[in-house]
């Protein structure tokens, strides 16, 4: 349950049901303002998170206890943006210390510990996620590239969404024209050096396997012997039955590791970028038929070491 739906005042018997609540909420469960202040107070049971937000419980707030802190201060139209957003729709980059938000221009703004709100005359259509409002992947990223100064930070941004199958480069390129200029030159410079072909193939490949219906692989590994000597490299690996797909195959790539590969007795799936793109229902259809040959097969003695994708870069 969301911190504005609860509202039962039998939901302050059981506090891991409804765990933020504000002033007007604990009013209208029977709680008066007074003892509110008491029960945030020194030993309490309580904690106070942000001016008339409160926290059911006094241990350290989980990072969604304090998304829907911020939430609960800002108001019911606000949108949560940045890191926050792009983890929540399954894009893998480290947590922002503060919590970015989005509020509606006529909305008043505050100062807030650990929260930096944003007011927009162009508020996203948000993406419930957990009951919790997000900008959609394309805004969530430009939001975080628009206040980088490091141009190797700011492609790193970029590339998430495009790495994770989230959105294209046109995306982003409209957003970001649709937004406000001021301040966007390094970011433009660099969406128009981008060259989004390598570092979407990732997320053609998450598309293809939420086709197959495949249990989720170990993403850029290096498969080794027992001894720890490289055979070669698979984009993805299913560990527990010895499955490798390369899907970034072309003439100029992956040599004959292949064949060392498969010589080990892994089961093995190649296919081009372009076949991701023109034949993916096929490439999803050998995936499947080859993750039952491989679970029908010994497991081979290789070990799997993982590589520092894109979404996990720094």
């Amino acid at each position: 349950m969301t911190a504005t739906q609860c509202t039962d005042p039998l939901a302050l018997s059981n506090p891991g049901s409804c765990e933020v609540m504000n002033l007007e909420q604990l009013r209208r469960a029977g709680v008066s303002d007074r003892r509110t202040r008491r029960l945030c107070g020194p030993g309490g049971p309580w904690r106070r998170l942000h001016p008339g937000v409160v926290l059911l419980r006094n241990d350290s707030p989980t990072r969604q206890q304090l998304l829907h802190a911020a939430l609960a201060r800002y108001g019911p139209r606000t949108v949560v943006t940045g890191a926050d957003a792009l983890r929540a729709h399954g894009v893998k980059c480290p947590a922002d210390d503060e919590i970015r938000l989005l509020v509606p221009d006529h909305c008043r703004v505050a100062a807030c510990d650990g929260v930096s709100a944003a007011r927009t005359a162009r508020m996203p259509a948000p993406v419930v996620v957990d009951g919790l409002p997000f900008a959609p992947p394309s805004r969530a990223a430009l939001d975080l590239a628009r206040s980088e100064p490091d141009p190797a930070r700011i492609r790193h941004l970029l590339t998430l969404p495009l790495y994770w199958g989230m959105c294209d480069r046109q995306e982003l390129l409209t957003e970001l024209a649709e937004g406000p200029q001021r301040g966007t030159a390094a970011v433009r410079k660099v969406l128009r050096e981008l060259d989004e072909g390598p570092i979407q193939a990732h997320g053609l490949a998450v598309q293809a396997l939420e086709t197959a219906r495949l249990p989720p692989p170990i993403w850029d590994v290096t498969i080794c012997d027992r001894r720890g000597r490289r055979i070669g490299e698979a984009d993805a690996w299913w560990d527990e039955i010895g499955l490798a797909w390369q899907y970034r195959c072309g003439p100029s790539t992956g040599g004959f590791s292949h064949l060392a590969l498969a010589a080990t007795g892994i089961v093995l799936v190649r296919c081009t970028v372009r076949q991701l793109r023109q034949v993916s229902r096929e490439v999803a259809r050998e995936l499947a038929l080859a993750f039952g040959e491989a679970s029908r097969t010994p497991r081979p003695k290789v070990r799997a070491v993982p590589m520092t994708p894109i979404g996990d870069a720094a």
